[in-house]
C-alpha cells in the first residue's frame, strides 16, 4: 500500500492507473477507522480495479466550539488496518495541501442541505461539499463510497455531484451497527459505559417511528412521541424528523414516496446521529 501526501504524486499515480484503463474507487474518511469504515473500504476494493482511501480531518466542517482539537486521530493504526484489506493507496494530505495560503473558494449547497444538521451546524455542509469536491477533482474516481449513517450528508453529496456535473457515481452503503443497534462512529469513543448502554435507544426510537408510519400512523405524533421518550431517558434531542428519502423535503403524510427517519441527539458531550428507512 502506498501512502501519498503530495498532490503531484497523487496525480502521477492516478495517471499510471488511467493509462492502463483501470477504474478507481474513493472512500473519503477523517481517519479514526472502525469496522464500519473497513466494510466500506472492502466494498471499494470489490467495485473497482484500484481503491483509494483519503484520510483528512477537515477543519472547514467544524465550528469553533466543536471537537476539532480532540477528534480521534491514529494514522499509524489506520494505515495498518487499510494495508491488511488490500487498499492500493491512502491519500493523506496536509492541511496546507488541501487549503493552501489564500484559499478562498467554497461550495455552499442548499436543497438537501437545508434544515436538520444545518440548523445546529450551519458551517457543516459547506465544509463537506467543498472538501468532497476537492477530493473528487484530486483523485478523479469512477465511484465514491459513503455510509448511510450520515444520510443527509450522503444526499448533499449526491446533489453536489449531480448539480456540478461531476463525472463519478456516488454509492451509499448500509450503516454498520454495534451490538444493540448503535451506529458505528469514530465519536463513540467519547461515550462512557453508562452512555454506551443507553445510546442504542436512539436507533430503537427511530425504528419505532418507521414502524408506526408503515402501519398507517401519523408522522407528526410518531416523531414527537419519540423525541419525548428520548428526552425523558436523558438525551438532549436536536431533531427527530421524517423526510422525503430523496430530496429530504418536509412531509406531513406518507403518500407513495420513500421516506426516511432522521435524528440527532446528545448524550453528555457526545452527539449521535442516526436514520432508517420507512418500509
Amino acid at each position: 500500500m502506498t501512502v501519498i501526501r503530495k498532490l503531484a504524486a497523487l496525480r502521477k499515480q492516478i495517471a499510471i492507473w488511467r493509462s492502463s484503463g483501470e477504474t478507481i474507487a474513493l472512500l473519503p474518511t477523517m481517519g479514526a477507522l472502525h469496522e464500519g469504515h473497513l466494510r466500506l473500504a472492502r466494498l471499494a476494493t470489490k467495485k473497482c480495479d484500484r481503491a483509494v482511501v483519503s484520510i483528512f480531518v477537515n477543519p472547514a466542517q467544524f465550528a469553533p466550539h466543536e471537537d476539532l482539537a480532540r477528534y480521534p486521530r491514529d494514522l499509524k493504526a489506520d494505515l495498518a488496518l487499510l494495508d491488511d484489506i488490500g487498499i492500493d493507496t491512502v491519500w493523506a494530505p496536509s492541511l496546507a495541501q488541501v487549503y493552501p495560503e489564500n484559499f478562498a473558494t467554497t461550495i455552499v449547497p442548499a436543497g438537501a442541505a437545508l434544515e436538520m444538521e444545518t440548523q445546529f451546524r450551519p458551517q457543516f455542509f459547506t465544509g463537506v461539499a467543498t472538501i468532497c469536491t476537492k477530493l473528487f477533482t484530486q483523485v478523479t474516481p469512477d465511484i465514491a463510497i459513503f455510509g448511510e449513517k450520515d444520510y443527509q450528508q450522503l444526499q448533499v453529496i449526491r446533489q453536489t455531484v449531480r448539480d456540478l456535473d461531476l463525472p463519478l457515481k456516488i454509492i451509499g452503503a448500509p450503516t454498520i451497527r454495534e451490538r444493540g443497534g448503535l451506529a458505528m462512529s469514530s465519536r463513540n469513543v467519547y461515550l462512557n459505559a453508562e452512555q454506551r448502554a443507553l445510546a442504542p435507544m436512539l436507533y430503537a426510537q427511530i425504528k419505532t417511528i418507521a414502524g408506526k408510519i408503515a402501519a398507517g400512523g401519523r408522522i407528526g405524533p410518531a416523531a414527537a412521541n419519540a423525541a419525548k421518550a428520548l428526552t425523558k431517558a436523558g438525551f438532549k434531542v436536536d431533531y427527530v424528523e421524517v423526510r422525503d428519502a430523496a430530496t429530504l423535503g418536509a412531509v406531513k403524510t406518507r403518500g407513495d414516496r420513500p421516506l426516511r427517519v432522521l435524528a440527532a441527539a446528545w448524550l453528555g458531550k457526545t452527539r449521535l446521529i442516526d436514520n432508517c428507512a420507512v418500509k
